[in-house]
């Protein structure tokens, strides 16, 4: 099968490629590298250095002619999208309406779209919230995953374009650069390597941090592959269910550190912060029994086993 991946250079779509050629598709990439990096790139992939907003994007369609579209390329980061609420709307709206369009014009048979579940239900009374609870996004990063949803529902219906929507909890891993939705995985880790004490972000009530369902990467691309493989169009939340603190997660990755023998400041002394980002919820995760249920999908990886897989990535990296 031929498929295109928007934002394949990136930290979680390069993975996709990856596990995508793994299974012997052929594989396109879309990426103008803002945030995404050349070195992910699967050397068996075409590269396009395009954006997403531009409409030279369909000279790519007219000569790749895929049979499906895996939408990762976006605006990432929630303290952004709430500084430039009218550029995160150009890229995360606007380039999914284009790429929807153009879809439709080349008669790809299905459209995977990577969506957000960290961020869309917002502060839920229900955790691990599931699919049926009604979204109600809080910053413009989620409003705008929450209108692609829709647009992605409008061309099905109207259009019969196929699709899966991918409800994404926090996604750490290799690659990963520290801003973005999850973005805390790799900031601790950089920064512990350097010998430095991270910032933690927290609401002034709760010391420990935010509460996260923190997902490896590995488990996000496997999802990307089975959902490819199904006829059901329908949305799925991708999350473990399991609530970790910042402050734990920092602890975890102290002890993945020392176990492959790096030896990293003790204690998380001074570097509290009492105040939350913009767009900052206090507690996220995902119920992922649909997922388990209707795609066969669940998670294989736990945080400390991610965690020491990643911080084995930036040991080789830097050797």
């Amino acid at each position: 099968m031929k498929i295109l991946v928007t934002g394949g250079c990136g930290f979680i779509a390069s993975h996709v490629v990856d596990t995508f050629i793994e299974k012997g598709h052929d594989v396109a990439v879309i990426d103008n590298l803002s945030s995404g990096k050349l070195e992910n790139l699967n050397k068996k992939a075409r590269h396009y250095a395009l954006d997403i907003c531009s409409d030279e994007i369909e000279k790519v369609f007219q000569e790749e002619r895929p049979d499906m579209v895996d939408h990762h390329a976006a605006q990432i980061s929630v303290p952004e999208s709430v500084k430039e609420p009218l550029f995160d709307a150009e890229v995360n709206i606007k380039g999914t309406i284009r790429l929807l369009g153009l879809a439709k014009n080349y008669g790809v048979k299905k459209f995977i779209f990577a969506s957000t579940g960290g961020a869309i239900y917002g502060d839920a009374d229900k955790v691990p919230t599931d699919e049926r609870y009604n979204a109600e996004p809080e910053s413009p990063y989620a409003i705008a995953k929450f209108a692609s949803e829709k647009y992605i529902r409008f061309f099905f219906k109207h259009y019969g374009l196929k699709y899966t929507i991918l409800r994404y909890s926090n996604v750490f891993g290799p690659r990963q650069i520290p801003h973005g939705e999850a973005g805390v995985v790799a900031i601790f880790t950089e920064a512990l390597l350097a010998g430095m004490h991270p910032v933690l972000n927290h609401f002034p009530e709760e010391k420990r941090g935010m509460i996260r369902d923190y997902c490896y990467v590995k488990d996000i691309a496997r999802a990307n592959v089975i959902a490819s493989e199904r006829e059901q169009c329908d949305m799925f939340n991708i999350g473990t269910g399991i609530g970790t603190y910042t402050l734990e997660l920092y602890y975890q990755t102290v002890r993945a550190l020392r176990e492959k023998g790096i030896a990293v400041p003790p204690a998380f002394n001074e570097p509290l912060r009492d105040m939350a980002r913009p767009g900052d919820i206090r507690v996220s995760t995902l119920n992922g029994t649909k997922a388990k249920e209707e795609l066969g999908w669940e998670p294989m990886y736990n945080v400390q086993q991610g965690l020491l897989e990643t911080v084995a990535w930036y040991l080789k990296d830097e050797a």
